[in-house]
């Protein structure tokens, strides 16, 4: 935020914004409690998938706590795990975000973002309006089940890699390596940027 003073304001209630609060906002990222950097893979396809990719962004953004940082491109993804062409395919994009949010209190937001768009978990690889999964969290590394740090399976997947390559090329995954490294390893088969789709970031 920055703060412009112009001389002659021909509204006498236009009043410039005190440097202190200009500082306190810019400085907002810092002085929450010491906030972690979080990685976020999205992904839809059912319904308007790019509708619902900003949707999610959007909401959270309004979650207290998050901040969103950086939005990837869109990427265009055959389903994972079944049979070609019988699902539509997905919408994917990777969000980096600062929180102040424990691990599993982000995840229990990930999950109500989720459920606000009607996601339905009776289907393992079935298809879905919204996906969010958070892929990493700082530097943390945990295998407790009910979420697992990194993602487990972010590390050997083109639609999570080539996203948060593109926001961020000197990502690491933790325990496994440099984003640029494990995307040279993957296949980008059925994995397809798309440049004619854009996701902003909230304003």
């Amino acid at each position: 935020m920055t703060a412009f003073f112009t001389k002659g304001h021909s509204d006498p209630t236009v009043q410039p914004v005190p440097a202190s609060v200009v500082e306190k906002v810019d400085a907002a990222d810092t002085t929450l409690h010491n906030p972690k950097r979080a990685v976020i893979s999205i992904g839809s396809n059912l319904g308007n998938r790019l509708e619902t990719l900003q949707g999610a962004i959007d909401a959270l953004e309004d979650t207290p706590g998050v901040r969103i940082k950086a939005v990837s491109p869109v990427y265009e993804t055959e389903p994972w795990g079944v049979e070609p062409g019988t699902q539509p395919s997905y919408f994917n994009a990777v969000v980096v975000l600062k929180t102040t949010l424990p691990p599993s209190s982000l995840l229990e937001r990930a999950h109500a973002v989720e459920e606000a768009f009607h996601r339905v978990r009776d289907e393992h690889w079935g298809p879905r309006t919204l996906d969010v999964d958070i892929v990493s969290y700082a530097d943390v590394v945990s295998d407790d089940p009910t979420l697992t740090l990194p993602h487990p399976r972010a590390h050997e997947r083109a639609f999570v890699l080539a996203p948060w390559h593109d926001v961020d090329p000197d990502a690491q995954v933790p325990g496994r390596g440099a984003v640029a490294d494990l995307l040279g390893v993957v296949t980008r088969d059925g994995v397809a940027p798309r440049a004619d789709l854009e996701l902003r970031l909230p304003e």
